[in-house]
């Protein structure tokens, strides 16, 4: 095999970076990567009307979320046969490991597209209707027979996000239920003690205490546990041989990145966050997988081989969240600055930002991952992942970062590049 190795220094001092060619699967920790079939090769031609993905771009975006403190990022591209991957920094501070593609990692809400699906195979074997009353299935729990099924997957129910509460401190807030095992119903209970956000189907409102109601349906329409679900509709059907649900085990399994959480005063050390029950989150956040995994699931989902075509139009019926991102049932557009539309969605707990997005027609996945959270500009800076992988070298600049005046880390951002956050209410959520 013909290959070519560019090693760089970034401002962490432990980013390493390296170009070569690969096959699509080998385990190249601490690479960037171009490879079809296993020949070597640059970044090829687009197809007509699409441009090729700006791995320099992409490479240059990994380099400054390293800059701004994640101790690691990497990124995979799947170009239709083609494999891009790039990666800088480490994926342990303790060893100086180089961080890889091959690396496991929380995924976060990236999650909640998983519950999506599964319902949504529900609702095409008609046991679940989208626009009946949640009340129906699960009597009693919300004491709100307005709320529907459609109104939980798209985020308009009103439910106050429990998490708002649980991680108002940031470290203080995951230490105390870094090992804590919740039923679904006792989360929804804390979100019952606050008030509604606004009416049933009245406005678009992120709560991760929709996708805990969306894991109680799951569980009781099927009778089975929401990680059996996962696994016989969508990880073994699929080939995921890298994606786990293993709550409430506290270990990510197999190799593995490390995941960071920055605390809220600054100048404080990152705090390790790896092992954690993610019981907080359950159906709402506690997937584990790799970027290959995530690319072949929005692919495959965007390309119609895990709903039929009525359900994936169901999951695409947008609901307006600012000028670029609309959120459908478990699923996010997002509007990139060279007019195309990408699909998928974000994710972020204790310690992983993940961004996992595909292109209409799926044949172009992207998935990058930074290993810390809580921390601004690292989490503006990732959106600009998907410039690199969608727009190629048309991407138009974008803004500087304004600095917060709640946080200080820079959370306030422009509204071409609007951030999110799933897990605590310092930073703007999109």
């Amino acid at each position: 095999m013909v290959s070519r190795t560019v090693r760089r220094a970034t401002a962490s001092a432990a980013a390493l970076l390296t170009l070569a060619a690969v096959p699509a699967h080998a385990a190249n920790h601490g690479s960037d990567t171009t490879s079809k079939g296993g020949s070597a090769a640059l970044p090829r031609p687009a197809a007509a009307g699409r441009a090729a993905p700006d791995m320099a771009g992409l490479r240059a975006v990994l380099r400054t979320l390293t800059a701004q403190g994640a101790p690691g990022a990497i990124a995979r591209i799947d170009d239709h046969g083609t494999v891009y991957t790039a990666a800088a920094g480490v994926d342990d501070r303790t060893t100086r490991r180089a961080i890889g593609n091959a690396d496991r990692f929380r995924i976060g809400s990236i999650t909640k597209s998983f519950s999506a699906v599964v319902l949504l195979q529900l609702a095409d074997a008609h046991k679940l209707d989208l626009d009946a009353s949640v009340d129906r299935y699960l009597p009693g729990l919300l004491s709100d027979q307005r709320i529907t099924v459609r109104h939980i997957l798209s985020h308009r129910s009103g439910l106050y996000d429990y998490t708002n509460s649980m991680f108002a401190d940031s470290v203080s807030g995951f230490e105390a239920v870094r090992d804590k095992v919740f039923t679904y119903r006792q989360l929804v209970r804390l979100s019952l003690d606050h008030p509604r956000t606004n009416a049933p189907g009245a406005a678009y409102s992120y709560s991760n205490t929709n996708f805990v109601v969306a894991g109680m349906l799951i569980e009781k329409l099927t009778g089975h546990s929401v990680g059996a679900e996962y696994r016989d509709r969508i990880i073994r059907p699929l080939n995921l041989r890298d994606t786990f649900y293993v709550h409430p085990a506290t270990k990510i399994p197999g190799r593995h990145a490390h995941g960071y959480l920055t605390p809220d005063r600054t100048g404080a050390q990152l705090i390790d966050a790896t092992d954690q029950t993610v019981s907080w989150a359950q159906s709402a956040g506690a997937v584990i997988s790799t970027t290959r995994d995530l690319n072949t699931f929005f692919s495959a989902l965007l390309g119609g081989r895990l709903t039929s075509a009525a359900q994936l139009a169901q999951m695409e019926r947008w609901t307006p969240v600012n000028s670029t991102t609309r959120y459908g049932l478990g699923l996010r557009r997002r509007d990139l600055s060279c007019g195309v539309s990408v699909y998928g969605h974000t994710g972020a707990v204790q310690g992983f930002y993940t961004y996992s997005f595909t292109s209409k027609d799926g044949r172009r996945s992207l998935t990058a991952l930074a290993n810390t959270s809580n921390n601004g500009p690292v989490l503006n800076t990732m959106a600009r992942t998907l410039e690199s992988a969608f727009c190629g070298a048309r991407t138009k600049a974008i803004e500087p970062i304004k600095v917060s005046s709640v946080t200080g880390r820079g959370s306030l951002v422009t509204e071409r590049n609007v951030a999110h956050e799933d897990i605590a209410p310092g930073i703007a959520r999109d």
